[in-house]
């Protein structure tokens, strides 16, 4: 069983920055690779970012490429989002969550979600 917490949301300018970080409880994070996903008004959940169980692999979107980057601290138990450049467009509920795929950016692989942090871009 994993529990995630996400935190950093908030209200930030167009070209700002936000980093995300979700806390995972549980003696087997370590054992998961974590994605993001983030859910806009009105529209489907979609993938943001994944990471390996340790890091060595991460994969983005193209709506994030080259603007987000997904980090973990598996002796922090915690994942991040450093998200630059932000776009109107970014604004959404983000989630964390967990999969014991080692690549997916389907949210159906994906057992253990967090509540969600909000993050709002204004223009």
């Amino acid at each position: 069983q994993v529990q995630l917490v996400e935190s950093g949301g908030g209200l930030v300018q167009a070209g700002g920055s936000r980093r995300l970080s979700c806390a995972a409880s549980g003696r087997t994070f370590s054992s998961y690779s974590m994605g993001w996903f983030r859910q806009a008004p009105g529209k489907e959940r979609e993938f943001v970012s994944g990471i390996s169980w340790n890091g060595g692999r991460t994969y983005y979107a193209d709506s994030v490429k080259g603007r987000f980057t997904i980090s973990r601290d598996n002796a922090k138990n915690t994942v991040y989002l450093q998200m630059n450049s932000l776009k109107p467009g970014d604004t959404a509920l983000y989630y964390c969550a967990a999969t014991v795929y080692d690549y997916s950016r389907n949210d159906v692989h994906y057992t253990y979600w967090g509540q969600g942090t909000q993050v709002t871009v204004s223009s």
